[in-house]
């Protein structure tokens, strides 16, 4: 087996050289926190004058995360005790150092926004003009992380339901029954459905209704055994290349990964309308034919994993749909012509010595259009080396979530309620973009003044 080599903290380690003052100063020209002022700073002058400094205690919030504190009340208290930290946050002298009451009231009056999500929004579009994120290859995948709330016993009482009536159902019966069912299936939500009917919906609504409260969440491990815990997934979708988060949304833990592929890809269409996805990778929880479709209506290509879920063997066509000759040897993956969105097989090396090799049971070259089973079909083809080089690509959103829980504290949430929890979410990924970014200018800075000096 192959050892691939993992990079370093995302080339960030130029940015925690420097010393607190300089790095905090790069940080927050990256950061613009005017528009989080205007959701928190007082608007009308009637009433009690307002005494804090709301700038310092959004930078605050930020520092708090940079340098990886884990609970308010500390970060109140090295307010109180270390003057240098307390001007680096941007407080004055003569400033009050703010309460934990007060850093929590303005996490309420943020909750109930998606500001931090446009913040967030402008570090990658300034990512975009910079020329820093082009023409993505898209990773997603989801994190799970735990509440701060109380969990609920998992053996919960079912209460008794009536015994069924038994023996076919009068015509009567039947029809109150069917009424039942479609009044029921309108009254769920867009998650509580089908993946596919999420294909027509704006992402507006999805983002809406998004379930947000913690609940039970369960996956395998590594070792194949069932891991359970109480809280939240996040879901990204990064940047390959340079792992920037495109997106994210944060969800209940119970919901299922797949059902969250398609909002964060609308989002990107939305938010950031000038880029052009290559690739979308994810892993086999991904395989539905819903989310093939929305790649491919964004002229995008899958790679994605083959779930294999009861299908019977496909007949003439190997476990990755390259066609089969007479004798069953795969056909050869050879190139994909844009123009038609087709794929091109050549015959076996076996056919060399084959005696059939003349019959005209045998085709030469095989064509298929990757329209004709997206799922199936995708370029380069499934299976093929250039298949498995990009998917190897995919462990670029693993690597974030791991860096979003060791250094950005994504799984220590110290808030209850899922829109608090939300708001934690977002500054995580945001204070990430942020330095990402600085870092990536640093790192050019340097390379220019090293190409002068050269």
């Amino acid at each position: 087996m192959s050892i691939v080599r993992q990079e370093s903290l995302f080339s960030m380690q130029i940015l925690f050289d420097l010393e607190p003052t300089h790095r905090y100063d790069e940080i927050f020209s990256a950061i613009d926190i005017h528009p989080i002022l205007t959701i928190v700073v007082k608007r009308s002058n009637l009433g009690r004058p307002v005494e804090l400094n709301y700038p310092a205690m959004i930078q605050a919030l930020v520092v708090r995360l940079v340098e990886r504190i884990p609970e308010m009340q500390l970060l109140v208290e090295r307010l109180n005790t270390d003057l240098n930290f307390k001007l680096d946050c941007g407080f004055l002298i003569s400033d009050p150092v703010p309460s934990e009451a007060s850093f929590s009231r303005m996490i309420t009056k943020i909750k109930d926004t998606d500001i931090l999500e446009e913040v967030n929004s402008q570090i990658i579009t300034d990512a975009i003009n910079e020329e820093y994120i082009t023409d993505p290859n898209i990773a997603i995948d989801s994190g799970h992380f735990e509440a701060r709330d109380q969990a609920p016993s998992k053996k919960e009482e079912k209460p008794k339901s009536e015994p069924k009536k038994r023996g076919r159902k009068s015509k009567a019966e039947h029809e109150q029954w069917l009424k039942e069912k479609e009044a029921k299936e309108a009254s769920l939500s867009i998650f509580e459905k089908k993946i596919e009917d999420q294909l027509d919906v704006s992402y507006d609504e999805l983002h809406d209704q998004m379930p947000l409260h913690p609940t039970w969440g369960v996956k395998k491990n590594s070792e194949g055994k069932n891991v359970f815990w109480f809280g939240y997934k996040g879901h990204l979708a990064v940047d390959t290349k340079t792992q920037f988060i495109l997106h994210s949304m944060i969800s209940s833990g119970s919901l299922n990964d797949g059902k969250a592929a398609i909002p964060l890809l609308k989002g990107i269409e939305r938010n950031f309308s000038e880029l052009r996805m290559i690739y979308a990778l994810m892993d086999a929880g991904y395989d539905y034919d819903a989310i093939y479709e929305q790649v491919h209506r964004m002229k995008g290509y899958s790679i994605i994993a083959y779930n294999k879920k009861n299908e019977s063997e496909p007949i003439g066509f190997d476990e990755n749909f390259a066609p089969t000759c007479v004798r069953e040897h795969s056909y050869r993956y050879d190139s994909f012509d844009k123009k038609y969105q087709t794929l091109k097989y050549t015959r076996p090396k076996e056919c060399r010595d084959c005696p059939l090799a003349e019959d005209t049971l045998c085709q030469k070259v095989y064509k298929i259009k990757i329209e004709s089973d997206l799922r199936r079909y995708s370029a380069p083809a499934r299976g093929s080396v250039a298949w498995k080089d990009r998917f190897k690509e995919r462990s670029s959103v693993e690597r974030v979530i791991g860096y979003l829980k060791e250094f950005f504290q994504l799984n220590n949430v110290r808030y209850r309620t899922g829109k608090r929890a939300k708001v934690h979410f977002d500054l995580v990924t945001m204070v990430y973009n942020g330095m990402k970014l600085v870092s990536m200018r640093l790192a050019q800075k340097q390379y220019s003044m090293n190409s002068v000096a050269a």
